[in-house]
Formats: C-alpha cells, structure tokens, sequence
C-alpha cells in the first residue's frame, strides 16, 4: 500500500502550526523541519518523540536557511553550499533521532529547495552529494515525474536511492507538474476530490488539469495538516487506502 508522508516539525516556539498528535497515527513517514524555514529543537524533538512512539519513518526536511519566507525563496546558494547545508541539517536531525531510540529514514527537501531540485540539475546534484556522503546511506525523496527515469540515472551515479512522491490535494499540468498555487483550481480544496485523486494515484494514474489521465507511479503520498480539515482529510485518505 502506499505510504503518506507529511511535512511536520515546522512549528517554532510557542508557534505550532499542527496538532502533531492527532496526525501521528494516520500517516507512515514525517518529513521533519530542521531549523533552517521552521523548526526549534524542542518542537523538532517532540515531533521525533511523537514518531517514534507511532512507528512513523523519520525524515529529514531541510531547506534554504529562510525563517522569515518559511523557505519558499529561492537562494543563489553554490552547489558546495547546497550539500553543506543539507548535510548540516540532517545530521543535527539525526543526532535527535539517536537520542530517541530511533533512526533517519530519507531526506526530502522543503520548499524552494525542492523545487530546484526538479528543476536544476546543479541543485539535484549537490543534494545527491551530500546523501552519498552520509552514514548510513538512506534514500531521497522528490516528486514523480514523466522524467523519473533521468533522476534514477543520475542518482545512479551517486548510488542514492529514490523515493518519488505524488501530491493528494493539488492539481496536475498533463506534462506532470503541479498546477502553480496561484492559478486557479491548483488546490483540491475538498474532502472528496482528494480522497477520489488519491485513489486513482493508488492506482497508477492521475487525473491532469485537462481531464484526461496520466500515468503517475508514485512510492509515497504527501499530505497536508497545516489547515483546520487538515486531520480529517488526512483520515479519510487513510480509510480510504486501508479500503482499497
């Protein structure tokens, strides 16, 4: 069955954006923040605590060093710095992981970091850099894509493992890329329309902004908290893959 993922740790201080306890038990893997968009140490300890006490996969969720833009800005960062900071953050969550009795499962970048990632290969490579540099060698998480099979062969060289993953509440281009925040219809906004795209994901395929379906083949599925039907969505997509 496939597996959700969900981005988590991202409160700060006295600020936290989702009730992390309510979530645990319906999802499989926690895409943990790191300090650099969101993320003290306590907050990223609790979320760790919270994982392990469900047996949710822990991973990290790194990012440019953006507090004040929550990551979502892009950084002219050279490729030597994109792998020193990936690894600065997820050592820092692995060693909160060791302290917990569990362990580092995949690194999924956050925010502008992901995107640039898909989107240039300096970026993708520098990241894969910093995973073949790691102990031990743990797989990378990014969006599937019709150029999956690129990905894979590049990773190849850095033997990283991949994790791809699909998106349950937002809407697909048909040449597989997500439907920009700002156009219209780019958010599932809905309870039925997600669980209905994330069954079809289930089983192989995507139904795109032009009605028509498209193959997507996906390990993982990220879903979404950080709203007030957040949980409740995140339930019946849970009820929803455990039916079929």
């Amino acid at each position: 069955m496939i597996k959700l993922n969900c981005d988590l740790g991202e409160g700060y201080g006295n600020w936290q954006l989702v009730d992390e306890a309510e979530v645990m038990p319906y999802i499989d893997m926690a895409n943990v923040a790191c300090g650099f968009h969101a993320g003290d140490p306590l907050t990223v300890q609790r979320t760790v605590q919270l994982a392990r006490a469900h047996t949710v996969e822990v991973g990290a969720h790194p990012s440019y060093p953006d507090l004040m833009g929550f990551g979502r800005r892009s950084m002219a960062c050279p490729p030597e710095e994109v792998t020193a900071m990936v690894l600065y953050q997820a050592g820092a969550l692995q060693g909160l992981c060791a302290a917990e009795g569990t362990r580092l499962s995949y690194i999924k970048p956050h925010g502008a970091l992901y995107h640039d990632m898909m989107g240039q290969e300096t970026v993708y490579r520098a990241i894969l850099e910093a995973l073949q540099r790691m102990e031990p060698q743990i797989p990378l998480m990014l969006m599937a894509t019709p150029a999956r099979k690129r990905h894979e062969e590049i990773a190849g060289e850095y033997a990283v493992p991949l994790l791809f993953e699909a998106f349950a509440d937002r809407r697909y281009h048909p040449d597989g890329s997500l439907t920009p925040r700002g156009e219209a219809g780019a958010v599932l906004q809905d309870a039925e329309s997600v669980v209905e795209q994330v069954k079809n994901i289930a089983e192989g395929f995507v139904v795109a902004s032009d009605g028509q379906r498209y193959p997507l083949d996906a390990d993982t599925l990220c879903v979404h908290g950080d709203n007030p039907h957040g949980v409740a969505v995140i339930r019946e997509i849970r009820g929803a893959l455990t039916e079929g």
